[in-house]
C-alpha cells in the first residue's frame, strides 16, 4: 500500500511539473513575441533568446560539480559505443522548431502553425515511444493510447478554430511544421536518453541550446547577408522581454527529467494542456476576455490526459523502482 501511494505521488508530480512547464511556455511564447515585435525579426529575437538561455545554463553548469560530470559521462558513453550519438543531438531540433515558427508564422498564422506542429509531434510521439527510442522503453500503441493523441490532437484544433485566418493555403508551410513537430517528438525522446545517462537533466539542457543557438546563428546570418534581416541591438528592457530563454532552459530540463518516466506521448499531451491553459490564463490576466474555443480546447486536453497520456501505471512503477 505504501508503495502504490509513493507511486501515485511519483506521477502527480511528473503531471504537475508537465503542465507547470507548459503553462510557462504560453508566457515564453508572449515574451518571445514581443521581444521579435522590438528587434522587428522572429529569428533575431530567438537568437537573444537562445543567448539568455545558453548564458544561464553554462554558468550553471560552472558552479554545479555534477552537471560538468554528466558532460564528460555523456562524452564517454558515446566515445565507448554504449549510448549513440544523436542522444546528443536533441538540439538540432529546438533550433528548428525557432526557425520553422520564425519563417511560417507570418506566412500562415499562430493558430494553423500550432495546429500543424502538435499534429506532427502527437503523431511521432507514439511512433518514438513505440519504437522504444526514449528512456521509458517501447510502449506498444493501445487504443487508450490512440485515443489520448486523438483529443489532444482535437484539443489544439479546437482552441485554434476561432483564430485560423480565412485563405490560407500555405500547404508547404504546414508540411514543414508537421516535420518539425515530430522532430520535436524525437528531441524529448533523445534528451530523456541523455538525462538517464547522466542522471543529470541540466545536461540535456545545456547541448540543447548550444545546438540550438548554433543554428539559429548560422540561419540569422544568412539572412542578414541576403538582406532580409536589419540586425538590432537587443532592446534595453523591459526585463521580461527575455525572459522567454530562461524558460526554455527550464522546460527542456524539465521534460527531459519526466519523459523518462511517463514517456514521449504522456509528456506531450501534458505539455499541450498546460500550453492551453496558460494561454487561457494570460487572455482574462491581460486582455479580460476569455475565447470559448480555447476553453473547449483545454477541457479535451486534460481529457487527453486522463484517456492515456500518463500511460501504464505498472510499467511507470517498474521504471520508477528500476
Amino acid at each position: 500500500m505504501a508503495q502504490d501511494s509513493r507511486q501515485t505521488s511519483v506521477l502527480l508530480v511528473m503531471a504537475a511539473s508537465g503542465l507547470a512547464v507548459g503553462g510557462l511556455s504560453a508566457v515564453q511564447a508572449r515574451a518571445n513575441g514581443t521581444l521579435a515585435g522590438e528587434v522587428g525579426s522572429g529569428i533575431e529575437a530567438a537568437a537573444f533568446s537562445f543567448a539568455v538561455g545558453l548564458t544561464v545554463l553554462t554558468i550553471i553548469g560552472l558552479t554545479v560539480t555534477r552537471v560538468r560530470r554528466g558532460l564528460v559521462t555523456l562524452a564517454v558513453s558515446i566515445r565507448s559505443g554504449t549510448q549513440p550519438p544523436w542522444i546528443a543531438l536533441g538540439g538540432i531540433s529546438g533550433g528548428l522548431f525557432i526557425t520553422t515558427q520564425s519563417l511560417s508564422v507570418p506566412v500562415i498564422g499562430v493558430a494553423l502553425f500550432s495546429v500543424a506542429l502538435v499534429s506532427g509531434q502527437i503523431a511521432a510521439s507514439l511512433v518514438v515511444d513505440s519504437r522504444g527510442w526514449g528512456p521509458r522503453g517501447r510502449q506498444p500503441v493501445s487504443l487508450s493510447r490512440v485515443l489520448a493523441a486523438l483529443l489532444g490532437l482535437g484539443a489544439v484544433v479546437a482552441a485554434a478554430a476561432g483564430r485560423l485566418d480565412d485563405g490560407v493555403t500555405a500547404a508547404g508551410w504546414a508540411v514543414l511544421c508537421v516535420v518539425t513537430g515530430a522532430a520535436v517528438a524525437w528531441q524529448q525522446a533523445a534528451n530523456g536518453r541523455a538525462t538517464a545517462v547522466t542522471r543529470e537533466p541540466f545536461v540535456a539542457a545545456w547541448i540543447n541550446f548550444m545546438l540550438g543557438f548554433v543554428l539559429v546563428l548560422i540561419v540569422l546570418t544568412a539572412f542578414v547577408v541576403i538582406g532580409q534581416v536589419d540586425p538590432q541591438a537587443p532592446p534595453a528592457g523591459p526585463p521580461w522581454l527575455y525572459v522567454g530563454g530562461i524558460i526554455g532552459a527550464l522546460f527542456l530540463a524539465a521534460t527531459a527529467w519526466i519523459v523518462g518516466r511517463i514517456g514521449v506521448l504522456a509528456v506531450t499531451l501534458l505539455v499541450t494542456a498546460g500550453q492551453l491553459a496558460g494561454a487561457l490564463l494570460l487572455d482574462l490576466l491581460l486582455t479580460d476576455v476569455v475565447d470559448g474555443h480555447l476553453v473547449v480546447g483545454v477541457l479535451l486536453a486534460f481529457v487527453a490526459v486522463v484517456a492515456g497520456g500518463l500511460g501504464d501505471r505498472r510499467a511507470a512503477r517498474s521504471r520508477s523502482t528500476s
